[in-house]
Parts: structure tokens; sequence; C-alpha cells
């Protein structure tokens, strides 16, 4: 563990003095998350459980030492026949031979239970990868968009310029001022309003990854196409979702549990060894009422062969259970299958409104180029100015959305494959 927390804040170090990247924040979160160490310790604990159910199958040895003093020593018609100190230690082995599957039942379930917490803590890094991922985007979303609101505020502040040039030398009234200073008001608040989303999202990262200093991300919020076919990720999905594993999982285990509630159906075979010393002092070295020594071994069968049902129905319940477990199972492979869909649908959507918007902006912008050309040359107005410039910025918010929700798909979309995580710890 300690080694695990210098690399760890050798990492979040180096993100600080030269930045990380979003892959590199997974790597960092999935290392530094406590809630990723929770489940580590959990699956230490069960490789300990399975250690202890395979400790069940060896001899119970156990030893006893008592004293037992009498009111009087004990006579038979008149005559000693003890001593009113008794000592006694006994040397105890038990075995068990055949407990109706039972011991192999819980050997086999805390096996089952030690992979299950291995595929779940599979699963809580495929969950955490991706919200880090889905905080990556984010903030590079609203860096795009406070780039853009910059953007917006500039070219604004640039006509308000050249209306007051144009107010001053009588070509243009003071209302075309006035309309200018309130849309530069507005992108100044959209400048703050953007500014405070970036800080939100830098927040957010740096607590998925337990950042104990500010850290600097890198990245752009480019197009990364996505070519795989949809039957290659239901494929991949059925094959690595850590869900689905542990689903299965908790059917094999029910399995067992059902045959631990049948084992008292069988009969309970045992073996005991017992070795005994006595005497009226504590050193158990015998006297003329204590044989100093003794032995014995036995072996016995129980059986309960009647409990009004008791075993037998608890038996079926448990059967009952696999069965509603392996119901569930298949219930949790059509939904996979339906979210493998849902998130490659979403990449199809978001790469084709990518398109339009991509069309829009280029259109938006022409349409600036021209109203400003035609503003400065007295034969448009203030207004389709402004308008136009509302539309770049619109344009511009679409194309950022667009990028935004194809990234954040393809990530879902891996996540939903059970490809997410990195492949090492």
């Amino acid at each position: 563990m300690r080694k695990i927390t210098w690399a760890v804040a050798l990492v979040l170090w180096s993100a600080a003095a030269w930045g990380m990247d979003m892959e590199e924040a997974v790597r960092a979160g999935l290392a530094a998350h406590p809630s990723i160490q929770a489940v580590r310790e959990a699956l230490d604990g069960a490789a300990l459980g399975v250690r202890t159910a395979r400790g069940a199958f060896g001899p119970a040895v156990s030893v006893e030492y008592g004293y037992n003093r009498l009111d009087e020593a004990p006579q038979l018609l008149g005559y000693p026949a003890g001593t009113r100190d008794n000592w006694q230690l006994t040397l105890r082995v038990d075995q068990p031979l055949f407990t109706g599957f039972a011991l192999l039942s819980a050997l086999e379930k805390a096996k089952l239970q030690e992979v299950e917490l291995g595929s779940r803590l599979e699963y809580a890094r495929e969950q955490l990868a991706l919200a880090i991922r889905e905080a990556f985007l984010g903030l590079l979303q609203a860096r795009a968009s406070r780039k853009a609101a910059e953007d917006s505020l500039e070219r604004l502040r640039a006509h308000l310029r050249r209306n007051q040039a144009f107010f001053e030398t009588g070509l243009r009234p003071k209302l075309d001022v006035l309309q200018a200073q309130v849309e530069v008001s507005r992108a100044e608040q959209a400048v703050v309003a953007a500014d405070n989303a970036v800080a939100v999202a830098q927040a957010r990262l740096e607590t998925l990854l337990a950042a104990k200093a500010p850290v600097e991300f890198l990245g752009e919020l480019d197009f990364q196409p996505f070519s795989r076919s949809l039957e290659a990720c239901l494929d991949a999905a059925l094959a690595q979702r850590p869900d689905i594993r542990i689903a299965q999982l908790a059917v094999d285990t029910a399995r067992q549990e059902a045959r631990l509630a049948a084992s008292p159906l069988y009969p309970q075979v045992s073996a005991r060894f017992e070795y005994q010393r006595s005497g009226d002092d504590p050193s158990v070295s015998g006297d003329t009422y204590h044989t100093p020594s003794a032995w014995q071994a036995q072996a016995g069968v129980r059986w309960k062969i009647f409990d009004w049902g008791q075993t037998y129905f608890t038996a079926q319940q448990a059967e009952k259970n696999v069965r509603r477990l392996a119901q569930e199972y298949e219930a949790l492979r059509l939904e996979v299958q339906y979210e493998v869909r849902q998130r490659y649908l979403q990449i199809a959507e978001a790469s084709k409104r990518l398109k339009t918007a991509q069309d829009g902006l280029a259109a938006a912008k022409e349409s600036l180029r021209m109203a400003q050309a035609r503003y400065e040359a007295q034969v448009g107005t203030n207004t389709d100015v402004l308008d136009a410039q509302a539309a770049r910025t619109e344009a511009e918010t679409r194309v950022i959305q667009a990028l935004a929700d194809h990234r954040l798909a393809v990530a879902r979309l891996l996540a939903a494959m059970g490809e997410g995580r990195p492949s090492t710890p």
C-alpha cells in the first residue's frame, strides 16, 4: 500500500509539473481513488475467506485444563474412594469425514466469491474510468465554450468600436452604439459563466483523481473516428463486461449455496480422538485414584432423518434462487446488448450532427463577414450584424456540443463493451 501511495504521489506531482492528458488522468484516478482501494481490500478479505474455508477440511485441535474441588473426599463403605482436589488435562482432535458436501460447497463458494470480487474490482475500475473520461471531456468542452465566448466578446467589442467611430462621424445613430453595448454586456456575462463552468469541471476532475493539489490537464476537443461494426461491439460486450461475469458468478455461487442447504439431508460422519491426563495436583501425573493417562478414539454417524420438511424446503428455496439469478443473468445480457446498440447509434447521430453543425458554422461565418461588410459600406443595418454574430456564436456552440457528444458516445460505448478501463491496474 505504501508503494502504491508513493507511486500515486509521484504521478500527481508530475502532472502538476508538466500536465496530464486524459488517459494519464484515468490511470492516476484508478490508482488513487478510495472507492477502488475499498474494493481491493474486500478482494484481499475474500482471499482470506478461501483459506478459512479450506482450513475447515483439517482436524480441529482443542485443549482443556480444569480443576474441581469437592467439599470432602469421596468415600465408599467408609473407605476413601477419591480426592478432594481433582485436576484434568484433555487433548481433543475432531476430524470431519463427510458433511454432506457442505465443506466442499463452502470452499467452492468462497472461491467463487473471490473471483466475483475480482470482477467487481474490474467493474468499479470501468465505472470510475468512464466517470473520469466524462469529467475530462466536460472540462475540454467547457474550455472550448469559454474560448468561443471570448471570441464572441472580442468580435462584439470590435463592432462596438466601429459603431462608436461611425456615431462620432455622424454616420450612425446613438441607438446602434447602445445596442452594441447591450450585446457586449451579455457576452461579458457569458464569459463569466464560461469561466465558472471551467472551474467547476476542473474541480470535479481533480476530485475523481483524489488530487491534493491543482493539476494541469492537457487536450483538445477534437474529432476521433470510430470504425468498429455493431456486431463486433456486441460480441466484445458479451465477452468482456465485468457485470455479466458478476451475474454468472452469482448463479454459480447460488448453486453452491443450494448444495449447502441440502447437505443436512446426508449423513454426517466424523471422528474424534481424546487424550486425558488427571491427578490430584496441577502436574496431572496421576495418583491412587486417578489414572495418569488415557486415550480413546471414536467415529460416529449423525443423520437427521425427519424435521418436518425444514431442510427439504430450504433446499428447494435455494434452488429457486438459482433459477431466479439465472433469469436475471439472461435479462442483463439483453440490457447490455441494448446499451451497446444505443451507444453505437449515439455515435452515428453525433457524427451526423457534427457534419451539419460544421456546415452551419461555415455559413454563419460567411454571413457575419457579409453583414459586417454591408454595415461598413453603409448599406446594412446594425441588427443584421448583431443577428449574424449571434448566429455564429450559436453555430460554434452546436459544433462544440456535437464534438463533445461524439467523444462521450465513444467513451460510453467502450465502457459498455468492457473496454473502457486500462488493461493494467
